[in-house]
């Protein structure tokens, strides 16, 4: 049984390489000959490193993996600010040897990325779990595009760890959500390219575990991004979720976990990091900048947004494109909330919605209102016409007759078609209202504590 996980890393590369190939964490004399153990630690004391056990390079050498990934990342041009991704994969205590888990870990990243990408696949034995390292280059040796690291990548990880381990007679965890059938919305979300809050949740927790200097921490920072976490269960949800969602079901086990927060603890400048994390002014605040704007515009009411529905839905679609922006340039400004960001699946409907908002001049609740009876009136009669011209082609007709009432049915059918579209959309727009409203006080007192946070870190400086 081996549980996998893998995030992003940024800053320096050579960091994490340096972490993932440590003599102390690949070799451990519990698995070695006492004489071989001897030389291991005169070799560790001495910075022979090139004597390491269970240290592998793919497309690389493993002794000079950090100049040739860096050779790569030059030779292409460096975007954005992922330098590589940091994988994990961890076995059942005493299920495999150190060197059946090394042999693994160099298949799964030939299957995962050989063909296109750098890897450093490293076996470490410090802990009762042997369990591998990858760090994999950003950029492609092969046609210098960038990793983009979708949720499928994570998926697909856990299939090929789980084949290897299938082929090799070892267990593998038969219940993990990733074998169970994707629900429709996520099936749909997932063929669109768009993410499910389940995608997003794991996405922070990687984020905010990059710099993590202990669990309290951790979690303290995914309650400022709007989540919810059961301490007793280790689960985690945002306020609207119907069901939370345990860290080990998303690939963040406590093994996981801890090993990451002892890797943060062993580099230095960690605090300094965390702190520009948790701490920094956030470069936008998006809803409340604006709420400035249309202030300039508007008389300012306290139920503002309760009743202008063509406003809400305005502003939803600008805070949606903004995240998306954020996300696709790899910035590291302050997020939405989960609740808001799930929206993005929903971003063209939405505007579509908003399309229909202003066409038909609607802006108020009463608006929208009037415009769904008006609309179902006239749905009504048109379809009461097209029964009664059905019911007279019953009746013997001469076949002018037929052919015209034939014609007028599929006029009819034809002026149906949109005027049916309108009204769901209407439906849908009133069901959405209310949540939006919801949704957006959440992101302004988010946006309102951020502020203070950095408010407060200017006053104590």
């Amino acid at each position: 049984m081996a549980t996998t996980a893998f995030w992003p890393v940024k800053g320096s590369l050579k960091k994490v390489i340096d972490y993932a190939d440590n003599p102390d964490k690949t070799t451990n004399p519990k698995y070695l000959d006492d004489d071989l153990a001897q030389v291991l630690r005169y070799t560790e004391n001495d910075d022979k490193t090139d004597q390491r056990l269970f240290v592998s390079g793919l497309n690389c050498s493993a002794d000079r993996a950090y100049e040739e990934m860096k050779a790569v990342q030059t030779r292409f041009g460096m975007r954005g600010t992922n330098v590589a991704y940091h994988g994990y994969q961890s076995f059942k205590p005493g299920e495999v040897t150190p060197e059946e888990a090394h042999q693994i870990g160099i298949e799964t990243a030939k299957r995962m990325w050989g063909d296109k990408y750098q890897v450093v696949v490293t076996t470490h034995l410090n802990t009762d779990s042997v369990h591998n390292h990858m760090v994999l280059n950003a950029v492609s040796f092969r046609d210098g595009k960038k990793f983009q690291n979708h949720i499928r990548d994570h998926i697909r990880l856990r299939e090929v760890s789980d084949e290897l381990c299938r082929e090799r007679g070892l267990s593998v965890l038969e219940d993990s959500t990733f074998y169970k059938t994707e629900s429709r919305g996520a099936y749909w979300a997932h063929r669109r390219g768009v993410m499910t809050h389940r995608d997003m949740l794991k996405q922070d927790i990687a984020a905010c575990l990059q710099y993590a200097p202990s669990f309290d921490l951790l979690i303290g920072q995914l309650k400022q991004m709007g989540y919810i976490y059961d301490w007793e269960r280790g689960s985690i949800r945002a306020p609207d979720w119907e069901r939370a969602i345990r860290l080990d079901r998303l690939g963040f086990s406590y093994e996981v976990i801890h090993e990451r927060i002892v890797y943060n603890l062993d580099t230095p400048g960690i605090t300094d990091d965390w702190n520009e994390f948790h701490l920094r002014p956030p470069k936008q605040l998006p809803l409340l900048s604006l709420e400035k704007q249309i202030e300039k515009q508007l008389e300012r009411s306290d139920d503002l947004l309760e009743v202008m529905i063509d406003l809400t839905f305005l502003i939803i679609i600008e805070l949606l494109q903004w995240a998306q922006a954020e996300r696709d340039a790899e910035a590291l400004g302050r997020l939405l909330s989960p609740s808001l960001r799930e929206e993005m699946r929903n971003l063209e409907e939405i505007k579509s919605d908003y399309a229909l908002l202003t066409d038909q001049r609607i802006r108020t609740v009463d608006d929208l209102s009037m415009f769904m009876e008006t609309k179902t009136a006239q749905i009504k009669a048109l379809e009461e016409e097209r029964q009664h011209c059905r019911n007279r082609l019953r009746r013997p007709k001469p076949p002018e007759v037929k052919e015209e009432l034939k014609q007028r049915i599929h006029d009819i059918s034809t002026r149906l078609k949109p005027m049916r579209k309108d009204l769901k959309a209407a439906d849908r727009i009133a069901e959405r209202h209310p949540q939006f409203v919801k949704l957006l006080e959440t992101e302004r007192q988010m946006e309102a504590h951020a502020l203070q946070l950095a408010r407060n870190r200017e006053r104590s400086r």
